[in-house]
């Protein structure tokens, strides 16, 4: 393996940095294998920025293209064999597609929340939403905030697939209807729905950490009242473990592989009869089985929206 560079630009203020910081930008698809190997080893979790680049000057607030996938490690005794074997897992999953070196960086402690936040604005979504940092007071733009902390979980309003799940929400909630969120990782769709009227939304995950962050993240929207957040998935919803089994929307922000995974243990079949799913996660050279899946299990193409290489469709059930 070769030695990764590191940026010592923070080593010359007398004080001790606290903060390692890694950092590698990859292509949008290798965002999240990237971030999940990265996650084992930093503290606080893993931020995947798609902001690096934009789609023109009048529209700053729809990231595409590369991805920044960081986090931060705590400088201790262990930090070196920390180090090592980061670097160690990088490499083996570069062998299944070349990777760029991870760059590290030393961070004074006090520069660290500063930095990590630096990265972080507020992103306009469609013609009525707004993402907002946590930390970042309301604009008042006359646009409806969703406030996400992106420290916790996937799913903070930075990448494509995200994004487009957004814009679906506009014309797909139904004011004092319900709505079933599947792999709610950081809450932004279910709280999302919740403040464009959905009567209550189910989220579900299969990781105890998206609960958590579901929850705080609600909580901090002040809808918590109004979302089920429970550790569980499709089968689950569907054996009638929670309040509903049913909604007029169906949101999955998921891999491909999965969705039609999901397909097979009744996806489609929590939606009502004309009911609509929203399905994003999804390379563009994976929306044709995506959508032959769901037409297999009685769903209908209605609309198929793309930004840079990730896709979401739009379906109905008959």
């Amino acid at each position: 393996m070769a030695e990764s560079p590191v940026d010592n630009s923070s080593t010359a203020n007398e004080q001790q940095p606290h903060w390692l910081e890694v950092s590698m930008t990859v292509d949008p698809e290798l965002a999240e294998a990237v971030s999940e190997v990265m996650n084992r080893y930093v503290s606080n979790g893993v931020v995947v920025e798609s902001g690096v680049t934009f789609v023109n000057e009048e529209d700053e607030g729809t990231a595409f293209g590369p991805a920044r996938v960081f986090g931060y490690m705590a400088i201790d005794e262990q930090t070196e064999e920390t180090r090592r074997r980061l670097e160690e897992a990088l490499w083996h999953l570069g062998q299944i597609r070349p990777l760029p070196q991870p760059v590290f960086t030393l961070i004074h402690d006090e520069d660290w929340m500063a930095s990590w936040k630096s990265h972080y604005h507020p992103i306009q979504i469609g013609k009525r939403l707004l993402i907002l940092p946590a930390w970042v007071e309301d604009p008042n733009q006359g646009r409806i905030a969703v406030k996400i902390d992106p420290s916790m979980a996937f799913g903070t309003g930075t990448h494509p697939t995200t994004q487009l799940c957004m814009e679906f929400l506009e014309t797909t909630v139904t004011p004092g209807q319900p709505v079933i969120d599947v792999g709610c990782g950081s809450g932004i769709l279910s709280i999302g729905a919740v403040k464009l009227g959905a009567s209550k939304a189910l989220a579900v995950d299969i990781d105890n950490a998206a609960i958590r962050s579901t929850k705080e993240n609600a909580q901090a929207n002040g809808v918590l009242e109004k979302i089920e957040v429970h550790v569980g998935s499709v089968a689950d919803i569907s054996k009638g473990e929670f309040s509903i089994r049913q909604a007029p929307l169906v949101l999955a922000n998921i891999l491909a592989p999965v969705i039609i995974r999901l397909f097979d243990l009744g996806l489609a079949d929590l939606a009502t009869p004309g009911g609509k799913v929203v399905l994003s996660g999804i390379l563009d050279e994976q929306a044709g089985d995506v959508i032959n899946s769901a037409a297999a299990h009685g769903l209908r193409q209605v609309e198929t929206r793309q930004m840079g290489d990730w896709v979401a469709i739009l379906l109905e059930r008959a």
